[in-house]
């Protein structure tokens, strides 16, 4: 009886460590997130299933991060980094009072008075304007409030590779 017990536990031995590192991995490293909503449109359309990479805790300009909020996590796209000031006037967006380029931004981008961000804070906006709850309704994001920033689609299968 003895013998049988612990030849199950040898079996199952190589199980338990591949899900502890399974779970270890989804904790830590990467895990899928699952867009929802039309705030990223055009770039993503919704139900978009991507990967978020918890590693990374320095983000750029442009680039699209998971926020967590009260009531849901919510994904963006990075632009204001900490340090900066930012602002917009009709329809254009400034950085340190100087325009950038908006080549992801859809609609009417509403004017918002200037904002200077703290050394680990993140002003982030949806690509579609219009229609999105980002850092003109929260505020500035803190490094904290980031879970990771998501780069790759895996489904639908035809939308799998890297979004800009």
């Amino acid at each position: 009886m003895k013998d049988k017990i612990n030849k199950a536990i040898k079996e199952l031995i190589p199980y338990v460590i591949i899900l502890i590192i399974v779970v270890l991995i989804r904790s830590y490293i990467v895990t899928p997130v699952i867009v929802s909503g039309t705030s990223m449109s055009p770039t993503l359309k919704g139900r978009e299933v991507m990967i978020l990479n918890k590693l990374d805790k320095k983000y750029t300009r442009y680039e699209i991060v998971v926020l967590k909020t009260d009531h849901d996590d919510i994904i963006k796209r990075v632009i204001g980094l900490p340090g900066e000031t930012i602002s917009c006037e009709n329809n254009k967006i400034y950085v340190n009072s100087r325009k950038i380029k908006d080549n992801y931004g859809k609609g009417k981008t509403s004017d918002f008075d200037k904002i200077t961000l703290g050394k680990n804070e993140y002003f982030v906006l949806g690509d579609n304007r219009e229609n999105s709850l980002d850092s003109r309704y929260y505020g500035a994001f803190s490094n904290k409030e980031i879970k990771g920033s998501t780069k790759l689609i895996i489904f639908p299968f035809n939308k799998i590779g890297k979004v800009k």
